[in-house]
């Protein structure tokens, strides 16, 4: 049949009769009269297996990758541990029930599962959500641009401060790096074709975690030269590991972890463009993407906290610039992260587009005019953002804290709950039960995160390692 064509899908795919039926032709049918739904299979998904784990990891990698060293020392080895693994696992199910979504009802977008779900208020929810996040992302992305990227010229050009040259200035920097990195990058039609940037930016971020393994073996314990925090302590306090602790900063480093799996609003449309998409090689996908960002944070955390201990600072690459500012390594190391973070903001502006076309343009066909406005517009905003916008941690602060949580936690699992019929799974069933606690869970996470940003503003302290 023909209809087992349909995204480059064939009989051997894997789909038994029940999924492909899911898949293609729906458990829930529309209603008499009701204008059906687009379902994004206009084009058989090119995107090879290889490069889907690239532009998932990349969507994954954030800049908290930088604060989880100091995460580790707020809780010790043992228990970073189980947590990074509770959260990794937490993820994966989560991506797993959109996944099960998308297929019962034959839709790949967030967007259009919320419609699904809960009518146009769900899709303008889960649209805003998406929107709010990946902008926030996207900003977060920008302000180390405009914050390292003037350091790293300076110290390649031998400067020992900055004396006010225009191609010094941060907030010309990155609407340079926006002109003539970003929006380019933007422009491509399919998600796939950054794969190639995505593997080079998590070939930097590999670079970057190579220079940590290899620091810890070239700086000696205690530092020379300490930070602040640090200079009163005890060669046993200073450079012993605890595997175990617990300090007013352990709960904060919760929603750190949390945050650095946020990947899902990238999940579905990497999904449809994915070659031979099926479910379980979706899913696949989506696991060896999340396991090798747990060995990566993993192995960053330690080897950084075995390196400075109690010493180690909310963002790593400080501390290694207290300790030699002319390092030639670590000014490598931060060159590799600006690369980094700006190849992964193209990956994040995709989503957010398709949500603004999903809401603004549900049922128009693909058009360059507007596939290249909307994207000159985000980065425009963005930029405005960045330079304008002095104290914008805070606002980025409430916008993790409330988006990520629904985007991890609580969409998937009340999507999940709405969407596939009772007939298959009732609603006092293991999996909806299951997906009801997860929702749950999400509320929970998003209460403590907003409890600790308050504590910052009212104690004027700054705990956080840093965000997705």
């Amino acid at each position: 049949m023909e209809l087992q064509k349909i995204n480059g899908h064939s009989r051997d795919d894997g789909f038994d009769g029940l999924d492909a039926l899911a898949e293609h032709e729906e458990f829930l049918p529309h209603k008499t009269g009701a204008k059906k739904e687009v379902h994004f299979t206009d084009f058989e998904g090119k995107t090879s297996f290889g490069m889907s784990i690239f532009n998932l990891s990349n969507a994954i990698m954030g800049s908290g990758i930088l604060g989880l060293a100091y995460a580790m020392s707020n809780t010790g080895i043992v228990l970073f541990i189980i947590l990074l693994v509770f959260i990794a696992i937490l993820s994966a199910y989560s991506i797993h029930l959109l996944l099960k979504s998308a297929g019962v009802v034959g839709i790949r977008a967030y967007e259009q599962l919320g419609n699904r779900a809960f009518g146009h208020p769900g899709k303008m929810l889960a649209g805003s959500i998406i929107t709010v996040h990946n902008i926030g992302a996207m900003s977060s992305y920008l302000f180390i641009v405009k914050s390292e990227l003037p350091l790293v010229m300076q110290a390649f050009l031998g400067k020992t401060e900055n004396t006010g040259e225009w191609f010094l200035n941060g907030n010309y920097l990155i609407i340079i790096v926006s002109a003539l990195v970003i929006l380019p990058l933007a422009l491509m039609r399919q998600l796939g074709y950054l794969g190639y940037t995505s593997g080079f930016s998590l070939s930097c971020m590999a670079f970057f975690l190579i220079s940590v393994i290899y620091k810890k073996f070239n700086i000696e314990c205690p530092l020379g030269n300490q930070p602040q925090n640090a200079t009163n302590c005890t060669v046993e306090d200073c450079c012993t590991a605890k595997l175990y602790t617990i300090n007013p900063q352990t709960a904060y480093t919760i929603p750190i972890l949390a945050f650095a799996f946020v990947c899902h609003p990238e999940v579905l449309p990497i999904y449809t463009e994915l070659r031979n998409a099926t479910k379980k090689r979706m899913q696949t996908v989506a696991n060896i993407s999340i396991l090798a960002m747990f060995v990566m944070y993993l192995l960053t955390a330690l080897f950084g906290y075995l390196t400075f201990y109690s010493n180690v600072d909310s963002e790593l690459l400080h501390t290694y610039i207290k300790v030699d500012p002319l390092d030639v390594l670590v000014l490598c190391v931060r060159l590799a992260v600006l690369v980094a973070v700006t190849l992964t903001v193209p990956v994040v502006l995709f989503p957010i587009r398709r949500a603004l076309l999903q809401i603004l343009f549900p049922d128009k066909p693909f058009h360059w005019a507007r596939h290249i406005a909307i994207a000159f517009c985000l980065i425009f905003v963005v930029n405005l953002l960045v330079i304008f916008v002095p104290s914008i941690r805070d606002i980025f602060g409430i916008i993790g804290a409330t988006s990520a949580p629904s985007l991890i936690f609580i969409l998937p699992a009340i999507f999940y709950i709405r969407i596939v019929p009772e007939d298959q799974e009732p609603l006092r069933s293991r999996p909806k039960i299951q997906a009801a606690c997860f929702a749950a869970l999400g509320f929970i996470f998003m209460i403590m995160s907003m409890t600790f940003i308050i504590l910052d503003w009212v104690t004027g302290e700054s705990r956080s390692g840093g965000g997705h």
